[in-house]
């Protein structure tokens, strides 16, 4: 299904978000060059840089799902999605790549328990072992802004195969790694209920759309994006997509999870895009395509139901 190596679109010119719609890319560029090469790579955590060199030969030739490599938008520019990330565990603001880069991963573990028939502790080798592929997504933030992101991982119903969850097992809990000496969180609010969990019903862990990312932009997971192994639930708001995976548990019972404990009203559990549902404090029918330049300048377009992949999951909340 997969032995034809197909261009990667994030690679295509046509596919560069159009210069009219975003800040010229040429000039902010050309403002680059003058602070140097080697500091722009530095300055946008390009390279290897937060991510596990041992495994970065393994996301070559990867190749591309043929279903999943088109969504109707350009992919984001990778030194834009790069700077602009939430990862609470390192503060509450857009920009804390840099803090990030504190994040141990190398070893890791990821430890499988609970109601399965093959409880199991994998390593990064063995992740790496999973037939691996990538997929481009539309990633949508519940905070109303979004982009477009070439993951490279495995489906996450693979993982369901090889450790067999016992008919009882209704739910999934994720749970992030977590060191409160090198992850400070944010300076407001205290007595958060770390570590970070997030949570699916089985069935939905089992959906075609569900996936573990490994990589992104065809490099192993930057830190600030959840490195080494984190969830991909595109059709749900971004804050499902729990980071730096170290433990997954099959139970009978919903978890509770991070955001959903914090804010019931505000997060809840399902969490699923729906232009219909506003947020308390803002509306959800529209999003905002992140690129160069202010949040102004940025496209604005409807929000679709599911993030637009209904065809895949709609039949789970019938």
């Amino acid at each position: 299904m997969f032995g034809i190596r197909v261009p990667h679109p994030w690679q295509r010119e046509a596919q560069v978000t159009p210069e009219e719609m975003f800040f010229s890319r040429r000039q902010f560029l050309a403002q680059l060059g003058s602070v140097g090469v080697g500091a722009s790579f530095s300055i946008f955590g390009f390279g290897s840089r937060g991510a596990a060199p041992s495994v970065e030969r393994e996301l070559r030739g990867i190749p591309l799902n043929p279903h999943f490599s088109d969504v109707g938008r350009p992919v984001t520019e990778e030194i834009v999605a790069t700077r602009y990330n939430n990862f609470y565990e390192f503060g509450s603001g857009k920009r804390v790549w840099r803090a990030a880069q504190a994040l141990p991963t190398d070893p890791w573990t990821v430890e499988i328990t609970g109601l399965v028939r093959h409880p199991q502790r994998l390593g990064l080798e063995d992740l790496f072992n999973f037939p691996l592929e990538e997929r481009i997504y539309r990633f949508r933030c519940v905070e109303a802004w979004a982009m477009v992101v070439p993951w490279l991982g495995f489906p996450m119903r693979l993982l369901l195969e090889r450790v067999d969850p016992l008919p009882t097992a209704r739910f999934v809990r994720f749970t992030s790694f977590y060191d409160p000496e090198i992850m400070p969180g944010p300076i407001w609010p205290p007595n958060l209920p770390w570590p970070y969990t997030e949570g699916l019903r089985i069935e939905e862990m089992a959906n075609e759309l569900a996936f573990f990312a490994l990589g992104i932009y065809g490099k192993p997971l930057p830190k600030q994006h959840g490195a080494p192994i984190r969830m991909v639930v595109p059709w749900k708001y971004g804050f499902k997509g729990g980071k730096s995976i170290v433990k997954i548990e099959f139970l009978d019972h919903q978890p509770s999870t991070f955001w959903n404990t914090l804010a019931p009203e505000e997060y809840g559990f399902e969490a699923n895009v729906d232009p219909r549902v506003p947020h308390p404090r803002w509306s959800q029918e529209q999003e905002v395509l992140i690129g160069f330049g202010s949040r102004s300048q940025w496209q604005i377009v409807p929000t679709l139901p599911y993030n637009g992949y209904g065809e895949y999951v709609a039949h789970l909340y019938g």
